[in-house]
C-alpha cells in the first residue's frame, strides 16, 4: 500500500496520523522516510560522529541517497579528508558539496574581513543557511542527525518535525541516541570518523568557530566560544 506523503503544507491535518512513528525505532524511521519521499528527500550531513552513523544506516536503505555537505570553505582539513574516505567507502552516494554564492574573498569585500569574528550569525547565514535553502528547493523533506541529548534547544525534537525555516519536513532518526550509542556503533562497524573527535572536539563545525572542549561541558560548548550563539541557524525557526 502506497504511503501518503506528509508535506509541509499538509502537516496540520496529517500530523496526528504520523504520531505512531514515535513508537518505532531509528531504522523504521529511515525506511519510512525513503519509502514516503523516494527521491524527494536529502540528508544534510556535517560529517560529525552522528553523521557517520546516519550515512552508514541510510546507505543500507538507499545506497544512492542524496547527501548534502555545506562546504563553507572554512572547515578543518580533517573534515575534508574524512569526506574523501566516505566517497571511497560509499561510492554510490550522491554526495553534494554545496558552496555559498559568495567566495571568502567576495564576502570580505562586501562585509569586511573575518566576518565570523564580528557577526557569526550573518556568516552562517551566507555560508550555510542560504546554500541549504538552495539545495532543498527540489525536495519535500530532509534528514538531520539531531539528538535530544545534545543541548537544551534540541531536547524536544521529534522523529518527524515541521521545519518552519525551510518550509519542509525535517526527519531526525537519532533523537533517542546517546553519545555512547553513537560511538558504540562507529566502533562496532569500524566506520571512519573525523580524527578531531580524538582531540576533544565533540561537535565539529568551521575551523574559525570551533575549539576543543576540555571539561564536562555540553557537547556544543566548543562552538562560537566567545558568543552566546549555540546554533548556526539551520535548526531554528
Amino acid at each position: 500500500m502506497e504511503t501518503e506523503k506528509l508535506t509541509f503544507e499538509t502537516w496540520e491535518e496529517r500530523k496526528k496520523q504520523q504520531l505512531d512513528l514515535q513508537l518505532k525505532d531509528f531504522m523504521d524511521v529511515i525506511k519510512w522516510a525513503y519509502r514516503t519521499y523516494e527521491d524527494r528527500i536529502a540528508y544534510a550531513c556535517s560529517f560529525g560522529a552522528e553523521g557517520m552513523v546516519l550515512i552508514d544506516l541510510i546507505s543500507k536503505v538507499k545506497p544512492e541517497a542524496k547527501v548534502i555537505f555545506l562546504d563553507t570553505g572554512l572547515h578543518f582539513s580533517e573534515t575534508y579528508s574524512l569526506i574523501e574516505k566516505v566517497k571511497q567507502k560509499y561510492p554510490m552516494l550522491d554526495l553534494i558539496l554545496a558552496k555559498p554564492a559568495l567566495t571568502l574573498e567576495q564576502q570580505a569585500a562586501e562585509h569586511g574581513e573575518n566576518l565570523w569574528e564580528k557577526n557569526p550569525d550573518l556568516c552562517c547565514h551566507i555560508r550555510k543557511i542560504e546554500p541549504l535553502q538552495q539545495q532543498l528547493q527540489d525536495v519535500d523533506a530532509w534528514i538531520s542527525g539531531l539528538r535530544r541529548e545534545q543541548s537544551p534547544s534540541r531536547s524536544m525534537v521529534d522523529y518527524v518535525n515541521k521545519d518552519e525555516k525551510f518550509g519542509k519536513i525535517k526527519i531526525c532518526p537519532l533523537i533517542h541516541w546517546t553519545w555512547e550509542d553513537v560511538w558504540n556503533y562507529i566502533k562496532l562497524n569500524q566506520l571512519p570518523y573525523n580524527e578531531l573527535h580524538d582531540q576533544h572536539y565533540p561537535s565539529i563545525g568551521c575551523s574559525k568557530c570551533t575549539v576543543q572542549v576540555l571539561s564536562d561541558h555540553d557537547s556544543r560548548s566548543g562552538r562560537w566560544k566567545n558568543f552566546s550563539k549555540k546554533e548556526c541557524g539551520l535548526h531554528q525557526a
